[in-house]
């Protein structure tokens, strides 16, 4: 297991004068995963006839996996994934009734809540008080874009940039669009795949802050590094700037 390094055990790290700071959206800033989750167990259930729930939950896995390249992440996206799961393992037998109630339920993920996650609410207001914060999330336009503004967060960024992948290309797009060099990027976020080793790998900083649910598209090997900072409460980022 991967030793964690804990933000009362360093010296603060965040430079007034030079970083900015960007934030994983998705169960960094409030809950996501678990709405998924609750979904996709709710369909297995009305799936029960053709398989059970590891086997649907690997079938479904497959579809995503297969998809994403076309039609990238969100509730959209997962809402044609589980129908066409659904037809593929009842062999297209399924009824117009049960792909309709499948239908509702995939796309009842479009109107979550998106309430902040403790301490994230007073930690970007204090935050936005001395830094440039970007909103860096994967995902649908129009849903993340909703849900920031549901959120009561978007007033603390002063930009949201939504893309399809987070890869090193990504993450050097944004320091050189904000002039910035990357060891004065600040990434948070809850994936490491996503978040936190491509920015790594270009010399910013990365501060993780794990999730209690993950998708396993995004689990991945983690490893130990001098500019890696993991947290279990999101208020001590507060403790990293420099005074």
């Amino acid at each position: 297991m991967k030793e964690s390094v804990h933000a009362n055990n360093i010296t603060p790290f965040i430079d007034t004068k030079n970083s900015i700071i960007c934030f994983d959206a998705d169960d960094t800033l409030w809950d996501d995963q678990i709405y998924y989750n609750k979904v996709e167990h709710e369909w297995t259930q009305l799936m029960k006839d053709y398989g059970d729930e590891k086997f649907l939950h690997d079938e479904l896995y497959k579809t995503e996996t297969k998809n994403m390249p076309i039609t990238g992440y969100g509730p959209k996206a997962y809402c044609l994934s589980v129908i066409e799961t659904s037809l593929k393992v009842s062999d297209n037998n399924i009824s117009g009734e049960k792909i309709k109630q499948i239908y509702d339920l995939t796309t009842s993920i479009l109107i979550n809540s998106t309430t902040p996650l403790d301490g994230v609410k007073e930690t970007l207001e204090e935050l936005s008080k001395k830094f440039k914060l970007i909103c860096l999330t994967k995902g649908e336009i129009l849903d993340q874009e909703h849900k920031l503004k549901k959120s009561g967060l978007k007033q603390y960024f002063q930009h949201l940039e939504i893309v399809s992948e987070k890869k090193e290309c990504t993450y050097l797009n944004i320091c050189n669009l904000n002039g910035v060099n990357p060891n004065d990027l600040v990434m948070v976020g809850n994936s490491f795949k996503s978040d936190i080793d491509p920015v790594l790998k270009i010399g910013g900083w990365g501060i993780y802050v794990p999730h209690k649910t993950m998708w396993a598209y995004e689990k991945t090997q983690e490893y130990k590094h001098d500019k890696l900072i993991e947290i279990n409460n999101f208020s001590s980022i507060l403790d990293l700037i420099k005074q």
